[in-house]
């Protein structure tokens, strides 16, 4: 398989959002449209959104790209769960910037995912210190449960307001805001403000 290597790929996501889970959001693309672009569109999409985050190191990602083919029917009900906890995600997080309760099936079925990382995680000792871990060779759809824990923290945490969307109205995906002002308005710069900065300035030139 040419795409299997023990090296580290070319980054294959744009990763803008400043936290793991609005991330994973930004992965169905250009959602505003009345033809929204998925990223993942195979499993395998979504172990290379694993490995460009540094959730899964190269060693995991080769043994889940190896494994997936041995088992097609668990790799695509592994990538509906973590599509389905994506939408869920972008349903709870799209009430918090709108400063709407969150829609209780969206929450819940967040939930049940948080729930599940949870009864898969544990304390591993590391040089004297203590981390939390996941298992991830034990499941092809191992990669929700750091996402969901991601979730499941950022909602419970004093950064919950900083939760923004870009404010392309083609855009709209989701970002961190930890600008020193709180004022940043774009996912990225060099995307979508300066897109908009070309428009605005064809815009004036066009009323001279």
């Amino acid at each position: 398989m040419t795409e299997l290597t023990s090296g580290r790929r070319p980054p294959k996501f744009e990763l803008v959002a400043g936290n793991v889970c609005l991330d994973f959001i930004n992965t169905l693309d250009d959602r505003p449209s009345v033809q929204p672009r998925e990223l993942l569109t195979r499993y395998l999409d979504l172990v290379r959104f694993g490995e460009d985050t540094g959730l899964l190191d190269s060693g995991i990602v080769d043994y889940l790209f190896e494994h997936s083919h041995a088992a097609p029917e668990k790799t695509q009900e592994a990538l509906a769960a973590a599509i389905e906890l994506r939408e869920a995600m972008y349903a709870v997080f799209s009430a918090v910037v709108a400063k709407r309760p969150a829609p209780a099936g969206a929450l819940a079925m967040l939930n049940a995912y948080v729930q599940e990382a949870a009864g898969q995680v544990r304390l591993v000792e590391v040089n004297g210190r203590f981390e939390w871990r996941f298992d991830y060779l034990t499941s092809l759809g191992s990669l929700r449960w750091p996402i969901a824990r991601a979730a499941a923290e950022l909602l419970a945490s004093a950064q919950l307001p900083l939760v923004r969307t870009c404010s392309s109205p083609t855009c709209q995906w989701f970002f961190l805001d930890t600008s020193k002002n709180h004022h940043r308005r774009w996912c990225s710069m060099k995307q979508c403000g300066n897109r908009a900065k070309v428009r605005k300035f064809y815009a004036k030139k066009k009323t001279v």
